[in-house]
């Protein structure tokens, strides 16, 4: 077999080509970046069997096992097989490894599980969303995060995910000691203030960060129990015209924001350059040149019940 020809193999099998003639990496996805502390066991072994005993922690949070030759693809791919089942990645061909070369780890901050800030579970919807999109060619980047501090960087990547919360105030809790319009005022937006010994919210204003709710001494501030998302599209790094992604739903819901990332690969999938290089191309680029009124009617399909879509 040619190197052309297994080089075509192996970016396909989710393997990286290196600098070294005949030797690359093996990429591992972890969606959201939590994962059982066993894998670590399984990707030190295949580092020290078939590697150079050395691991890159990649920005995306996923493992890059180094020094892997590429005649031992196949052995790799079944010691592959049973972190690929404990992180629950869709597979077609159990013991062949990884099915697609596209949409990257989604990445995800700590989430609810352990900060205070976060509004939702950042680990557990990054999973869902793997569940739609992989496998898939496409080349997306997608990122969670819990709050609007936007630890996870979201709005650099094609989709961003951030966590909203309706905040949920209960005046016979209150005070009035005015930490929540303060912490407001200081670290988010400025969208509380009193009237008559009670805290008045500007709907228009909020941006659902939750300040006020981890501010407050008396929990006369509360986290909804729906969940809310806001969704920032067209965010890239690169080369050519990096900027950060911009708002373009907000007060959403999971539900529907999984449909809109679906549309989004019909709308690459129609619209793409034939000239991309390797098929991938950022679906901002792709937007840019087909028109936002355009991409605004694929987007929305099959969704209901959506809070507001950004003009």
């Amino acid at each position: 077999m040619g190197l052309d020809i297994n080089t075509k193999k192996l970016k396909k099998n989710a393997f990286r080509v290196s600098k070294v003639r005949g030797i690359g990496a093996s990429r591992i996805r972890v969606p959201g970046g939590y994962l059982n502390a066993k894998v670590l066991g399984m990707v030190q072994e295949i580092a020290e069997e078939y590697g150079n005993g050395y691991v890159h922690l990649t920005t995306r949070q996923g493992f890059e096992i180094e020094g892997i030759r590429f005649e031992d693809m196949e052995a790799i791919n079944q010691k592959l097989q049973p972190i690929i089942e404990l992180l629950e990645i869709n597979q077609e061909d159990p013991g062949t490894g990884y099915p697609a070369s596209g949409t990257r780890n989604i990445s995800a901050c700590i989430g609810n599980n352990v900060c205070p800030f976060a509004n939702y579970n950042t680990a557990e919807l990054a999973k869902e969303i793997e569940r739609n999109v992989f496998p898939n060619d496409l080349h997306f980047k997608i990122a969670c995060t819990g709050c609007s501090n936007d630890c996870a960087k979201a709005r650099m990547h094609d989709f961003g995910i951030i966590g909203m919360t309706m905040p949920q105030y209960n005046p016979d809790r209150c005070v009035a000691c005015q930490a929540c319009i303060k912490g407001c005022n200081k670290l988010s937006v400025g969208a509380l203030r009193m009237e008559n010994y009670k805290i008045i919210r500007d709907t228009e204003k909020c941006i659902g960060c939750g300040v006020c709710i981890t501010k407050c001494p008396t929990r006369a501030f509360t986290r909804s129990k729906k969940k809310y998302y806001k969704l920032t599209i067209m965010g890239r790094t690169g080369k050519r015209n990096p900027r950060l992604g911009e708002d373009f739903l907000v007060w959403a819901d999971a539900e529907n924001i999984i449909k809109i990332i679906m549309n989004t690969y019909r709308f690459v999938k129609e619209y793409i350059s034939p000239d991309a290089p390797g098929g991938k191309e950022h679906i901002g680029y792709i937007i840019d040149r087909v028109g936002f009124e355009e991409y605004k009617k694929w987007a929305p399909q099959f969704c209901s019940n959506i809070c507001s879509l950004i003009a």
